[in-house]
């Protein structure tokens, strides 16, 4: 028992070090990253500059911006789709993010409600908390993942704290942000081949959407939210 013990209290600290880590990075470099990022021709050769290990440092950085959500993660799809093509892009994008998403939600389930309130803007745990007491906080969670403009990376913290099954929390988070990251990798292709009409069709379609999305927070939760409660 009292290893049993020992070993929660090293796991905590471990994570705890690790979120540390990772919020010092983000605050000391984000300026530099989300530069690096903001160009995907310039982003293309930085990656590719690690030959064989580019594609492990591209998804590295979708892990980044997953953990830390200041990251812009729409630029380094889009990027993704610049250096890989629509489908490898995509492909690789999601590997990422999962693998973000993994992470978040398992340093949120361990630290719980009281250590998630210093990492998450209160406006927006508040929000959302009502998809952890939501009987159907399946749908809400696929819905608040699917629609654009929403804060995907923070929401996967406040997921953390509910009782969701792991599994099916991965599982509906990857079906719902697939065709944003599609449609990200699909505008970067398409910018390297230099179809900008076809790039810019789509980005001013998903920039519409974004915007959309970010008007109309309030309502879009409010209406999940009623939603979910009528289906209890």
């Amino acid at each position: 028992m009292k290893s049993k013990n020992i070993k929660i209290v090293l796991n905590i600290i471990a994570i705890l070090l690790f979120v540390i880590v990772i919020v010092l990075v983000g605050a000391k470099y984000s300026k530099q990253i989300i530069a690096l990022t903001s160009s995907p021709a310039k982003f293309r050769n930085w990656v590719l500059s690690f030959g064989n290990l580019g594609v492990f440092v591209f998804i590295l950085f979708q892990i980044l911006q997953v953990v830390v959500s200041v990251i812009p993660g729409e630029a380094i799809q889009i990027s993704g789709g610049y250096i890989y093509g629509t489908v490898m892009g995509t492909f690789y994008s999601l590997i990422g993010i999962m693998l973000g998403t993994v992470i978040v939600f398992y340093i949120s389930r361990l630290l719980g409600y009281t250590l998630i309130k210093k990492l998450v803007p209160e406006e927006s745990l508040n929000k959302f908390y009502f998809v952890i007491n939501s009987a159907k906080s399946e749908v809400a969670i696929f819905l608040l993942f699917l629609i654009p403009g929403l804060p995907k990376d923070i929401l996967t913290y406040i997921v953390g704290l509910s009782p969701i099954k792991p599994l099916r929390f991965f599982i509906i988070t990857a079906i719902a942000r697939f065709p944003g990251i599609f449609f990200s990798s699909y505008i970067g292709s398409n910018l390297e081949k230099k179809n900008y009409t076809v790039a810019l069709i789509i980005a001013t379609i998903a920039t519409l959407l974004f915007i959309l999305g970010v008007l109309f927070k309030e309502k879009i939760t409010n209406y999940i939210s009623n939603l979910t409660d009528k289906k209890r």
